[in-house]
């Protein structure tokens, strides 16, 4: 699944809390499920009103914000895996002590020194937000950049695409869009990524496909229906069993 234009334009309070508020429903900027207002939903044998059903269906379906965030590509959160144990280990309340001898590295002071590394790191973030915020109120020519999809292996040059660049690409691949017919598959892998994340729109969220549905849907639109699903799995839309009984998207 990709990380919607909501994500990325939510404020940092809204992030935090992993929802955003509409007119007449919550949204979930973690997988897009939206909660209407004014509806009683049960769970567990209790009803709840909408806001707190939208917090249970965080908590029960993502474990938690922290969790869904800590749980994106290095790509997207900056963070080496070392200093995303370390966040883990703060979050669940362990003392330095503690988090020393779990990680097994140095002394109470390394993790300090950890712990002011990771303070920094947080200082350059606010100013780097404060300079792109002033930035954008003067910046007209910007392009609108297309978010990677969360689930993608290596987030590079090549998702470096544009709004514009990825409407001519499907224009150029896929004319009719995903009711038709791919004329050919891209020789270059931007333009494979931005067709294979048009294709994943033929499938849906929370599905559970057999091979054979895989292929039935993907030879409608292309004939080498085996290089596509080798491709969409490759990439990081498509998720499967180890004996290929069963596929589904990624999220």
């Amino acid at each position: 699944m990709e990380l919607s234009d909501s994500f990325w334009n939510a404020s940092l309070a809204e992030l935090k809390q992993g929802y955003i508020q509409e007119k007449d429903s919550y949204i979930c900027l973690l997988c897009g499920k939206k909660i209407e207002k004014g509806i009683i939903y049960p769970y567990e044998n209790m009803l709840y009103e909408a806001e707190r059903y939208m917090r249970i269906h965080i908590e029960s379906t993502h474990q938690s914000v922290f969790e869904y965030l800590m749980g994106l590509d290095k790509k997207l959160t900056g963070l080496t895996d070392h200093q995303n144990h370390l966040l883990r280990l703060f979050y669940q309340g362990k003392s330095d002590k503690d988090v020393q001898k779990e990680m097994n590295i140095g002394s109470i002071s390394t993790i300090r020194h950890h712990r002011f590394a990771l303070k920094e790191k947080e200082r350059q973030a606010k100013t780097f937000m404060a300079i792109m915020e002033l930035l954008k109120e003067k910046d007209e020519y910007a392009p609108a950049f297309i978010p990677p999809h969360k689930t993608a292996k290596m987030v590079d040059d090549r998702y470096a695409v544009t709004e514009e660049e990825q409407q001519e690409i499907i224009r150029r691949f896929l004319p009719e869009g995903v009711m038709g017919q791919l004329k050919k598959f891209p020789p270059k892998e931007k333009q494979r990524l931005i067709v294979l994340r048009e294709i994943t729109k033929l499938f849906t969220s929370d599905a559970i496909y057999t091979e054979k549905e895989i292929n039935q849907l993907l030879n409608e639109i292309y004939d080498d229906y085996v290089m596509i699903r080798r491709y969409l799995i490759e990439y990081g839309f498509l998720d499967r069993r180890l004996d290929g009984s069963q596929y589904w998207l990624k999220k």
